[in-house]
């Protein structure tokens, strides 16, 4: 991490006794951050410095993650369910004082964003999600093509201990692997970047934890998604997606389609980059960003 995110004040909250850990820097309108697998919220280290120059910026590791708490399983899995990660991320949001706020999220960050969007709709004023197309969509429309490139996903709803045990005899391999297997290997992550992952990767309960939020999201977040889609429920906050034009999620889905099926406003584009956006590409997701963030309908922002 870049030694301005290194500035940036720690903090720790609890929300029914789980540990949620995080960064807070800058001054502004808040946004929210949020990361994807298997990362933590130091994927923000590249963007994070020149956001907060117009935001306060709240940089949170999911449930599971990071320095963040490993709750024990649960047999329907809602434990680890996005729903209850976003009330872990409004409840950081609300320790800090911000009722309602912007979110910038990436992969699963992103899904996340999108059940946080859902549920407490006057809590989100508009989003930025990277590389994801809507949980249910990807699942209901997997071809072969992005089942071999998203191997993870099946890999990870295996039932246990199986996963677990793989990923625990070698924590760092597993993280190397689905990272540096992608568009640009493992060229984009500043070596003590990739050292922090493999850090928390290797914490006790991190195998468990990461894979329960995928067996979340292949069953009881379907339910939630299926919920909204039978009671018409969508996001009305205005939501921009991007995607990487190496990666497989545009490859494999129409993403603005898809997204136009769950919101009212959407827009979009693919980037020249992989998976991990705000590593590859992090001078494209700054100027997105503040285009899209610091607008009339936006005027928190510090001008």
């Amino acid at each position: 991490m870049t030694a301005s995110f290194l500035d940036f004040p720690r903090f720790d909250i609890a929300r029914d006794g789980v540990r949620i850990h995080g960064r807070i820097g800058g001054q502004g309108a808040p946004l929210l951050l949020l990361h994807g697998h298997p990362q933590t919220h130091a994927i923000w280290h590249r963007v994070a410095p020149a956001l907060a120059e117009r935001f306060t910026v709240i940089a949170v590791d999911l449930r599971g993650y990071g320095d963040s708490g490993r709750p024990a399983a649960d047999a329907e899995h809602a434990v680890y369910s996005k729903r209850e990660m976003a009330r872990d991320a409004l409840a950081a949001m609300h320790h800090h004082g911000f009722e309602r706020f912007a979110v910038l999220a990436h992969d699963r960050g992103a899904r996340v964003a999108h059940r946080l969007a859902a549920d407490h709709p006057g809590a989100v004023e508009r989003m930025l999600l990277l590389d994801i197309a809507p949980t249910l969509a990807m699942y209901e429309g997997t071809s072969e093509a992005f089942a071999k490139a998203y191997w993870h996903w099946f890999f990870l709803i295996q039932p246990p201990p199986l996963p677990e045990a793989l990923i625990a005899s070698d924590p760092v391999r597993y993280v190397r692997s689905v990272m540096g297997g992608r568009h640009a290997g493992l060229a984009p992550f500043a070596p003590e970047v990739l050292a922090e992952y493999e850090r928390c990767i290797a914490i006790a309960g991190t195998a468990e934890a990461i894979c329960e939020d995928y067996r979340a999201s292949a069953t009881i977040d379907l339910v939630h998604d299926r919920a909204d889609i039978a009671a018409g429920r969508r996001l009305a906050q205005p939501l921009r997606v991007l995607w990487g034009e190496h990666g497989a999620v545009g490859r494999a889905f129409d993403v603005l389609s898809l997204w136009r099926e769950r919101a009212d406003e959407v827009s979009g584009r693919a980037l020249p980059c992989g998976h991990y956006i705000p590593e590859e590409a992090p001078d494209a997701v700054l100027a997105e960003a503040l285009d899209f963030f610091v607008s009339p309908e936006h005027p928190g922002a510090n001008p």
